[in-house]
């Protein structure tokens, strides 16, 4: 005991002499070491920390915490510390993929698996692209002004280095694919490179974001199935451009006075008081579109189940929605993840419900056939 209270001191003091030739931040810093060495023989661990006393936590933005510091910037600039962007860029592919099952069948798990891997690095490369076209700009937002680029933690080379590695990872996930899912997503690539400059030059950058980020409603078929089918994908495309358009102008709230003084434009400035009804619209939108998309691809009725509950989820997301509180804005606008999740479920359960119906329409005939 005494022993380890003799090194903590002597780590005290080793530490108050390196403050005093670092100056009086360095002093702080030496002191608090020091205490932390004196107190070295009796620290316990409390139960659910880890080994350095920080809670432990699996969440996003605790795993980058966590990673090699020079790595940081790097995750951050990715924004895989904020995963939600990555959900909704992701979840339209699903629906895609598991519309395009055999009836009575799971969706391809390895589809689901590619595709995961590219939302995480094509939603990372339009971060960094985001990022690149923005950064004057980022240092003008209070939301922004810590991003990397913005805050000088990653320099303008060094970002077009990790975009280049970024595309070129991506590059191989899409090259898994077929021919015609190849050259489909390749044609995305115009509208990634230049959807952050939207908000420059309309109010409806919101619209750019839809196009691009709906894009694995076609790209999920066309990878399944070898090419697309218009009147699945289309209205599938069509309901998430709508889906994109509720969540991203709730998003847009949160800087719109921000936005305003520095001359960007968004549909949150655009709509302003008449947010709801404008929602409320492109919510009706998005539900008609998806009902289509069952129609056209004999859903049965777990689907249309699913798509019930996404209705009563936008009706209370919009009904409750403070758009001058942005905390509440951020709240709202990541719990569009569940609806994603509602729908991909409904479509999983109404596809294997298919099977079943066949199978009743199959034995309906025979004994019809019999008779």
């Amino acid at each position: 005991m005494l022993g380890a209270c003799g090194a903590g001191l002597v780590r005290g003091l080793r530490a108050e002499t390196q403050a005093w030739l670092w100056g009086t931040r360095g002093r702080s810093l030496a002191l608090v070491h020091a205490a932390r060495g004196l107190h070295a023989a009796n620290w316990q661990p409390s139960p659910g920390q880890g080994p350095r006393g920080r809670p432990l936590s699996l969440s996003a933005a605790a795993v980058v915490n966590s990673a090699p510091r020079p790595l940081q910037p790097y995750l951050r600039l990715m924004r895989l510390d904020k995963p939600i962007g990555t959900w909704l860029l992701y979840l339209p592919c699903t629906w895609s993929i598991g519309l395009a099952a055999d009836p009575g069948c799971l969706p391809d798990w390895y589809m689901l698996s590619l595709f995961g891997t590219g939302a995480v690095l094509m939603r990372g490369a339009g971060c960094t692209i985001n990022d690149m076209w923005d950064r004057d700009y980022d240092k003008k937002v209070t939301r922004t002004a810590s991003r990397p680029i913005a805050a000088g933690d990653i320099s303008t080379f060094r970002s077009f280095v990790f975009l280049g590695g970024q595309l070129t990872l991506a590059l191989g996930v899409l090259l898994c694919l077929n021919y015609y899912s190849i050259a489909l997503g390749a044609a995305s690539l115009l509208l990634v490179a230049t959807y952050p400059l939207m908000k420059r030059i309309t109010y409806w950058p919101q619209l750019a974001l839809g196009l691009t980020f709906n894009w694995g409603a076609l790209l999920g078929w066309s990878a399944v199935k070898g090419s697309c089918d218009p009147s699945v994908c289309l209205p599938l495309y069509f309901s998430g451009i709508m889906w994109t358009l509720i969540y991203d102008t709730i998003y847009a709230h949160q800087d719109k006075k921000d936005d305003a003084l520095i001359g960007l434009k968004s549909t949150a400035l655009l709509f302003r008081e008449d947010t709801k009804k404008w929602l409320s619209g492109f919510s009706v939108a998005m539900l008609g579109a998806l009902s289509l998309v069952g129609v056209n691809s004999g859903q049965t009725m777990p689907y249309y189940t699913a798509l019930a509950a996404v209705g009563a989820h936008l009706a209370h997301q919009i009904y409750t929605l403070d758009i001058h509180r942005p905390e509440d804005c951020w709240e709202k606008f990541t719990s569009n993840r569940t609806i994603g999740l509602i729908i991909f479920l409904g479509i999983v359960l109404g596809n294997l419900c298919k099977a079943k119906e066949t199978d009743k329409t199959r034995k309906n005939i025979e004994n019809r056939m019999e008779n």
